[in-house]
């Protein structure tokens, strides 16, 4: 019996059946045996319930999913309070060029800007906004490069001329100039708050990177480091960590401490870079063009061509956010018309001409191009796009607020920021005026904009008054302008040269349509229509011909389009421009009969009319008044396209 058991058993039973004594295998025999003779339903399963017999599936719809519960910042306000929340910038000063380099000193209070001429200039912050202190010529071409020390002592800048700067920040003055083999890409003071050693980091265009002692005698590099195989683009020190990030051409991000010149294995928990995403710029087949580290040391951004700002943990080297800013994303949020982010379309299009300038023009090269700062929390992400400076929550991934969205003819590039109450330093010399003792806070964001040779400044203040906000006293004239910067002086109208007129407003019984002129293109023609203009030969004419969809004519003293002439007394030449064609709405063009038979009737478009294209010259564009140019197109018209009531120009003004 118990081999015949032991062989109904499993193999795994066997031996222990036959070690079993025999009344013990022919019980189990017996179990054996009743379990196969069983016939019918089997008992259920332990722990099974009548619910299984369908296997568990549910018929029906599912029951929804919880909703995740939303992120928040504890004291949100708080930390935009410290922050500037102005729609327009305060003020303005000029510099003697375009400026290409923004940065603030930690402790120091103060701003530094270099420009394109290689000027490099020292603002002092007041307790409300801004002195100039000293002004330094720094090199021979652009300050490609400008990097502030942790202790807000020291700034050092970099140019093509193949030589860095190191000024002593409080007391305005240069303290060492290196005469580099190589032509430098980037340069940042890589050395802590307290340190003997001042150190300073400059690379080439071979992806090494040479490590000076400022503070020592020697112009000899202390270091030679190899730690990237192509051009170095950017380099940052992170003072909370002690560590240096660095970037080059092919989107690869480094590690090093300035203290050993190896991988800080002990400030980050990763050991392989293969387990972070430090890799991603190199993946998306981009660049950092700029990089940012925040206060606290944990996190950093950067920003590329691209036009993504990459958010990273710097522990652990992982992507936080990735917020996509290109044109495509541009144009779809214009398109969603969500009033937060959208414009009107001419003036959209106008800036996202001038953002696709810049994309072409800094696309190789960080002097210039637009940043992404910290605030002094952390928490928030500064960064200026077509539209305006962005202020994002990361702790909620909102956008929050949007500075200067109505200044619609700067294209804001790169950011510094100021939060705090600013201090007097005994040290400073200064302009010897005492600063107003004050314990309230004054954030100051300090930028600069593509091809502006302007420094703009953003508070918790707008202008004071209508005046400055439309007119010069915001705009500060502290440099002598440049030659296509002046502004003529107020003359009597009659002594203006006609063909100077830069733009015109036809006062219309509709509305304001505003018109940018082009008389640098078609003097001439510019000659005609402003003089036309100044002695009212435009005044109580009306629109003779509108057709929906194509364009409105005017400009006929006879009212049939059959008249009208030159200030010459008859016909003149096209002034055809290639750059200057029929590629949009709004384009404001010279009617005539054929070739040079252009007299004093004209005509606003209202569609793209590709077809005119070098038969009609074109010598301004509407601005302003879109909505004044569809009523008249609306407007109701007979069978020769007349309209049904009148539509006139009331007056032109012109402007200088």
């Amino acid at each position: 019996r118990a081999v015949g058991s032991a062989t109904t058993a499993s193999a795994g039973g066997v031996d222990l059946a036959m070690r079993a004594p025999a009344e013990g295998g022919a019980k189990r025999e017996r179990e054996e045996d009743s379990d196969d003779d069983m016939v019918g339903l089997a008992p259920p399963r332990p722990g099974a319930s009548d619910d299984d017999e369908d296997d568990g599936t549910e018929v029906g719809p599912a029951m929804p999913p919880k909703a995740k519960k939303k992120k928040t910042l504890a004291f949100e306000q708080v930390y935009l309070d410290s922050m500037p929340c102005a729609q327009m910038y305060e003020k303005s000063y000029m510099h003697r060029d375009d400026i290409t380099c923004v940065a603030v000193t930690p402790g120091t209070d103060f701003f530094i800007t270099g420009s394109e001429d290689g000027h490099l200039k020292f603002w002092k912050k007041r307790y409300e906004g801004v002195e100039f202190v000293k002004h330094f010529r720094s090199h021979v071409g652009p300050v490609v490069g400008l990097s502030t020390s942790a202790d807000g002592l020291y700034c050092a800048t970099i140019g093509h001329d193949n030589s860095a700067k190191i000024y002593d920040v409080v007391n305005f003055d240069m303290t060492l100039m290196l005469r580099l083999p190589f032509t430098p890409t980037a340069c940042e003071f890589v050395y802590r708050k307290g340190e003997a050693k001042q150190k300073f980091a400059v690379s080439d265009s071979s992806g090494k990177i040479y490590v000076y002692d400022t503070a020592s005698d020697s112009t000899e590099p202390v270091k030679v480091m190899d730690t990237h195989r192509h051009a170095v683009r950017v380099m940052k020190y992170n003072a909370a960590k002690q560590v240096v990030i660095s970037a080059d051409d092919k989107g690869v991000i480094e590690y090093w401490s300035p203290e050993d010149y190896e991988h800080p294995q002990n400030k980050v928990s990763f050991r392989f870079k293969l387990d972070t995403d430090l890799y991603a710029l190199a993946k998306a087949k981009t660049k950092a063009l700029t990089l940012e580290i925040s206060p606290d040391g944990t996190q950093f951004t950067t920003t590329g061509p691209d036009r993504k700002v990459r958010v990273f943990r710097f522990e652990t080297g992982k992507l936080r956010y990735v917020i996509d800013e290109s044109p495509e994303t541009a144009n779809d949020a214009q398109r969603s018309g969500v009033a937060t982010y959208a414009l009107e379309d001419i003036d959209f299009g106008r800036r996202m001409a001038i953002d696709r300038e810049m994309g072409r023009t800094l696309q190789d090269t960080s002097a210039g191009y637009p940043n992404a700062i910290f605030d002094e929390s952390g928490n928030f992400v500064l960064y200026a796009t077509l539209i305006g400076i962005k202020v994002v929550n990361l702790v909620t991934n909102r956008c929050v607020r949007i500075l200067g969205k109505v200044e619609n003819t700067e294209r804001f590039s790169k950011l510094a920021m100021f939060q705090g109450v600013p201090q007097k330093d005994k040290r400073s010399r200064g302009s010897g005026k005492d600063i107003k003792a004050s314990v309230e806070k004054d954030p100051t964001l300090v930028c600069s904009a593509f091809q502006k040779a302007r420094l703009y400044l953003f508070t918790r203040r707008e202008p004071v008054d209508e005046d400055d906000a439309v007119g010069s006293a915001r705009d500060v004239f502290n440099e002598k302008p440049a030659a296509h910067d002046v502004v003529a002086p107020a003359l009597a109208q009659s002594a203006i040269d006609a063909a100077s007129a830069r733009t015109c407003v036809l006062h219309t019984t509709v509305g304001d349509i505003h018109i940018k002129l082009f008389p640098d293109e078609c003097p001439k023609t510019l000659e005609n229509f402003t003089t036309h203009c100044r002695q009212k030969y435009y005044d109580n004419l009306i629109f003779h011909r509108v057709i929906k969809g194509f364009m409105l004519q005017t400009g006929d003293p006879l009212g049939d389009g059959t008249g009208g002439t030159s200030i010459w007394g008859g016909e003149f030449g096209d002034e055809i421009r290639k750059e200057l064609r029929h590629d949009r709405p709004y384009t404001v063009s010279m009617a005539n009969a054929g070739p040079n038979t252009n007299g004093s009737q004209f005509f606003i478009t209202t569609v793209a009319t590709p077809w005119l294209d070098g038969k009609h010259t074109v010598f301004g564009r509407v601005v302003k008044g879109a909505d004044v140019v569809h009523a008249i197109e609306k407007a109701k018209t007979d069978k020769n396209d007349k309209p049904a009531t009148d539509i006139k120009i009331q007056s032109v003004t012109l402007g200088f």
